[in-house]
């Protein structure tokens, strides 16, 4: 895939990545564009309102602007945020093993959906913003199997307690949609998004 729209915003614009996540700073590199890397120190709560789609976008935008307010007029920050979704309840990072257990065991054997909403920001607002989802089909897994995945330590800082593109691969029979929105960073969708904010700047 080529990524005409971001080349172009990042011409226009100091491009940021406002997330720690190792998995969205590899996929962005792969879109070929120059951006740097800064971490939100936005503190993410618990309150879908039963809307856990709409909640991922908000909760994007919020880390957006929590890192666009210390930028300069030139930048623009990309803010993430992925939620695992279950009979539409959100599902989020463990606590501890046994919470990761928990959520494994009730994943195991069903399809949950995956949604990463993605959030455009410069300065004091929010530009472009949207989410993708994608259906996980889970394998039906032993409790020997969650036990053994929980002590490599992987499931423990992601949502819905595992890595599709690590060791918890194993976990997943199929996947409708794009795997960009399981690892965190859908790449479509911020193609699209960049489009939309490029049109904009071009009106300014």
């Amino acid at each position: 895939m080529t990524y005409k729209n971001l080349t172009k915003l990042a011409i226009y614009r100091k491009i940021i990545l406002g997330s720690a996540s190792p998995r969205r700073l590899d996929l962005l590199k792969e879109t070929g564009i120059e951006f740097r890397q800064q971490v939100s120190d936005f503190v993410e709560h618990n309150n879908d309102g039963g809307r856990p789609y709409e909640y991922a976008q908000k909760l994007a935008e919020e880390k957006a602007l929590s890192v666009a307010n210390t930028t300069s007029l030139m930048e623009l920050v990309i803010g993430a945020d992925t939620v695992v979704v279950l009979d539409n309840c959100v599902i989020g990072k463990p606590v501890n093993k046994d919470d990761a257990a928990r959520i494994l065991k009730r994943l195991s054997g069903n399809k949950h959906t995956v949604c990463s909403a993605l959030a455009l920001a410069e300065k004091k607002k929010i530009i472009a913003s949207g989410y993708e989802l994608t259906d996980v089909f889970f394998n039906r897994v032993t409790d020997e199997q969650i036990a053994q995945y929980i002590e490599t330590g992987e499931p423990l800082d992601k949502a819905g307690a595992y890595g599709i593109q690590g060791m918890g691969g194993f976990l997943v029979d199929r996947i409708e949609g794009n795997l960009d929105t399981v690892v965190g960073l859908p790449r479509q969708l911020l193609e699209r998004l960049a489009g939309e904010v490029c049109v904009k700047l071009k009106k300014n």
